[in-house]
C-alpha cells in the first residue's frame, strides 16, 4: 500500500509520518543530529524532558535556519512534573525557545516522585490540567496527547476527557506490533507515533531474514523496510532516531509496501516477540506492566 507523507490529527493539524526521535541520543550529538535533519528535509522533531535534551534540540532547530512554522516539534510531560504541568511546559518552552508546541505529551500515565509512583496524584486529574492549559493557551500548545497508555488506560482516559488525545506515542516494530492498540486508537481518532521502530540501538531486527528478503526485494537497506514499515500503516507516524549524518539521512527513504510484505512482517511478532522499553520502576500500570494503584 502507498506510504503516506503525512498523518492528519484529529485536531485537523498535518504531522509528517517520518520525524527524528532523540531517545537516548548522547548528549552533545543531539543538537547536530537536529541541524542535520532539518537541513536534509526532515520537519517532525521529537524529544521529552526526560531525554534532557530539550535545549540542544532547540539549538538544532535554530542552527538548521528551517523556519520554526515548517517544522512539527513534540516534547512531554516528565512523570515527576505531573503535580505542575503549566510550569514543566513553561520549562519546556524556555529550553527549546519556542513559543509554541505542535504537540505535548503525558510521556507515562504515571505520576513520579523521588523515583517512586506519586500515589497522591492521578493521573486522570494530570490529563484534565493539560486540557486546561490546551484550551487557555493555543497560542502554547496545538495539540496534547499521550504516550505508552494501554486500551484498558485509554478505557479510562476516554471516560472522563474533554479533549481527545491527538496522538499515542508508544514502542512499536514487527516484533512488538500493538496492532490491537493501534486500531483501538485509529477507531477513536487517535494518531499513532511509533518508537523504536528498529527493534532498539543497533538495529537487531535488521538482521531478521524476513526484513533482510523483503529489503533485497526492493533494493534497499533493511532499516528502510523496518520505517517503511510503519509509513504503510494508516493514521500512523514513525520517528527513527540517530545521531550519525548518514543514517539520518538514509532513514528519509521510504518504500510502498505491498499487504503480504505488511502481513509477513506482522508475523515476526509470533516467532521473534521483544519490548525494548522497560521501565525501571515496579508497580507500574502501561502497555502490559502493573498497574500503580
Amino acid at each position: 500500500m502507498p506510504a503516506s507523507k503525512f498523518v492528519k490529527l484529529n485536531t485537523g493539524a498535518l504531522m509528517p509520518t517520518l520525524g527524528l526521535g532523540t531517545w537516548k541520543s548522547a548528549p552533545g550529538a543531539v543538537e547536530k543530529a537536529v541541524e542535520v535533519a532539518l537541513k536534509n528535509g526532515y520537519r517532525h522533531i521529537d524529544t521529552a524532558q526526560a531525554y534532557e535534551n530539550e535545549r540542544e534540540v532547540g539549538l538544532g532547530i535554530k542552527n538548521s535556519g528551517v523556519p520554526r512554522e515548517e517544522i512539527f516539534l513534540t516534547t512531554k510531560l516528565n512523570n515527576s512534573r505531573h503535580r505542575d504541568p503549566e510550569v514543566a511546559l513553561e520549562d519546556s518552552l524556555a529550553a527549546l525557545d519556542t513559543p509554541y508546541l505542535d504537540l505535548w505529551l503525558m510521556h507515562w500515565p504515571c505520576p513520579m516522585k523521588s523515583g517512586r509512583p506519586d500515589r497522591e496524584v492521578n493521573w486522570l486529574n494530570t490529563w484534565k490540567k493539560m486540557e486546561q492549559i490546551y484550551k487557555a493557551h493555543p497560542e502554547n500548545v496545538r495539540a496534547i496527547g499521550v504516550s505508552n497508555i494501554s486500551i484498558k488506560y485509554f478505557q479510562e482516559l476516554l471516560a472522563v476527557a474533554e479533549v481527545v488525545p491527538a496522538v499515542n506515542q508508544i514502542e512499536s516494530h514487527p516484533s512488538l506490533t500493538q496492532e490491537e492498540l493501534v486500531q483501538f486508537c485509529i477507531s477513536k481518532g487517535i494518531s499513532v507515533t511509533a518508537y523504536s521502530p528498529l527493534g532498539s540501538d543497533n538495529a537487531p531486527l535488521a538482521r531478521n531474514a524476513v526484513v533482510q528478503q523483503i529489503a533485497k526485494a526492493h533494493g534497499v537497506n533493511p532499516t528502510t523496510i523496518l520505517i517503511s514499515f510503519h509509513a504503510n500503516r494508516p493514521e500512523v507516524t514513525v520517528i527513527p532516531k540517530s545521531v550519525t549524518p548518514e543514517r539520518i539521512i538514509s532513514n528519509m527513504t521510504i518504500v510502498d509496501l505491498s499487504a503480504s510484505e505488511l502481513q509477513e512482517l506482522k508475523e515476526i511478532e509470533k516467532t521473534s516477540p521483544s519490548r525494548v522499553c522497560k521501565p525501571f520502576w515496579t508497580g507500574y500500570g502501561a502497555i502490559g506492566f502493573p498497574d500503580c494503584e
